[in-house]
């Protein structure tokens, strides 16, 4: 059996794009789930748009979901501290056989086989002029007829043409011939387009900028990919793709294009939807390991009824043929339940270390650990734990109204305060943890009743209506402070 090689080719003209990661990540699961290959790839041929900083951002985005390729551009080791030593730079610009794996680094490559569509009479230059070319679109509009080039240069003889270039700018466009491409979608089945209707179209401006349709069918091909596994709004460009295949004789790769990932309001995913690369997740407290999982459920169903996958077990399980055929619909409210679950699952260290970006990283880490395990089920994402835990860090502000507990007055919510402090200077009260703080706590609480009782206890120590419970806080602040911030309570009163 041929090896199996997939591919993901983005280009870096953005930040690493949510969509992009899910195509990245079925690529990358059906690769290791047959023993393959899974290759990176950058598009940079745009040279207006594509920066360096993109790039680093689609590697290290990929290593940080743990998608690591096995060929393609390396990293160097003061961009990242988390890639294997595979990826690292040891004086290498890649990892793998067919390099490189910068499209901007492969003009010569592109070159070689421009030359050969034009000596094998299957390409030809153009010298049509953007205005003339678009006044007759216009034209072929207006008449109903469907706009394609219509061949003006097409028949100019070839020492013509090659003496015209030297002076005029040129195009290269591909000699379409009439007739039907038929291909097999491994998700959508057959699918067939009249090339008529495509018309003799640009695979390169000049011999220096190759386009997007030449270069990707020339790099799959050349970098022996077997399996092309993309967005279905590459669907209209494979059949440019194969026409140009078998005008240079190369084999024909399988196809399977995904369904795109809507928003809620079933639009195509966008950057009205919030954040939408990698990059923002991450900045906002998104795991990894909970982006992956989330990613796999955009358009994968596992036949087992079950949601929560690692990313070995989704290598285990990933069968192609259970890809859905139906757009995804991405929703934060799903993203934010399976995080919830992830964050669960990790110990008090590692949520804290990843807390620290929050609340400072000169912030004592023990203490930050006891101030991090109130809030681990509760968090959506790490990101939170700034709102939620800022009075364990800074005094709270709130209205005086605040201490009140329903129709309570001033007066009854100060001599409660006072009582609970004089609690608190008990000598009694040496050991301050929350199971002696309840304990003490619990004669105000037979006389006044819990909630005029803890109610104003909480908004002192915390400023809010909702945190965890009194007691708890006051464990973590400490005798002092919780003294100190009752007082404070009363001063408001």
């Amino acid at each position: 059996m041929k090896e199996i090689r997939t591919r993901i080719a983005p280009a870096p003209t953005g930040y690493f794009h949510l969509g992009v990661a899910r195509t990245a990540l079925f690529n990358f699961l059906f690769a290791r789930k047959n023993k393959g290959k899974f290759i990176l790839r950058i598009d940079d041929t745009d040279k207006e748009r594509s920066k360096k900083e993109y790039e680093i951002d689609i590697l290290k985005s990929l290593a940080w979901l743990g998608l690591f390729w096995d060929e393609g551009p390396i990293l160097k080791s003061a961009e990242n501290n988390f890639l294997t030593q595979k990826h690292l730079n040891f004086g290498k610009e890649y990892v793998g056989d067919f390099g490189p794996y910068r499209q901007s680094e492969r003009i010569e490559i592109y070159k070689k086989y421009l030359q050969k569509l034009i000596d094998k009479d299957l390409a030809y230059f153009c010298f049509c002029k953007k205005e003339d070319l678009e006044a007759q679109k216009q034209a072929m509009i207006a008449a109903g007829q469907v706009p394609k080039y219509p061949g003006i240069c097409r028949n100019i003889p070839k020492q013509e043409a090659f003496r015209r270039a030297e002076k005029e700018p040129f195009v290269i466009r591909l000699k379409v011939p009439s007739k039907k491409i038929r291909f097999v979608d491994l998700l959508r089945g057959k699918i067939e387009f009249d090339l008529d209707l495509i018309g003799d179209f640009v695979i390169s401006k000049g011999f220096d900028e190759p386009l997007y349709n030449f270069t990707t069918v020339v790099d799959d091909y050349e970098m022996r990919i077997s399996h092309i596994i993309r967005g279905e709004d590459h669907i209209s460009n494979t059949p440019k793709q194969i026409i140009l295949q078998e005008a240079l004789e190369f084999p024909r790769p399988k196809y399977l294009h995904l369904p795109l990932i809507l928003g809620e309001d079933k639009s195509k995913l966008s950057k009205r939807h919030g954040a939408i690369s990698i990059r923002e997740l991450k900045e906002l407290g998104y795991l990894p390991e909970a982006i992956v999982n989330y990613l796999a459920l955009l358009g994968w169903w596992p036949k087992e009824d079950v949601e929560i996958f690692s990313l070995k077990e989704l290598i285990e399980l990933f069968d192609i043929s259970q890809l859905q055929k139906h757009p995804a619909i991405f929703t934060f409210k799903k993203l934010d339940w399976l995080n919830r679950v992830y964050i669960r699952r990790l110990s008090v260290e590692k949520l804290a270390s990843l807390c620290q970006k929050y609340l400072g990283e000169d912030v004592d880490f023990d203490y930050l650990k006891k101030v991090v395990s109130l809030f681990q089920e509760r968090l959506s994402k790490i990101s939170e734990i700034k709102d939620l835990a800022s009075y364990f860090f800074e005094e709270p502000e709130y209205p005086k109204e605040l201490l009140l507990w329903k129709d309570q007055d001033f007066s009854q919510a100060k001599e409660i305060l006072k009582e609970i402090k004089e609690v608190f200077l008990k000598k009694e009260l040496s050991e301050f943890n929350k199971e002696k703080i309840l304990e003490n706590l619990k004669p105000l609480a037979e006389k006044y009743g819990n909630g005029p009782v803890f109610w104003p206890l909480r908004v002192a120590l915390s400023g809010k209506e909702a945190s965890p419970p009194p007691q708890e806080i006051a464990e973590i602040l400490g005798k002092e402070e919780t003294i100190r911030r009752i007082e404070k309570a009363i001063e408001k009163i």
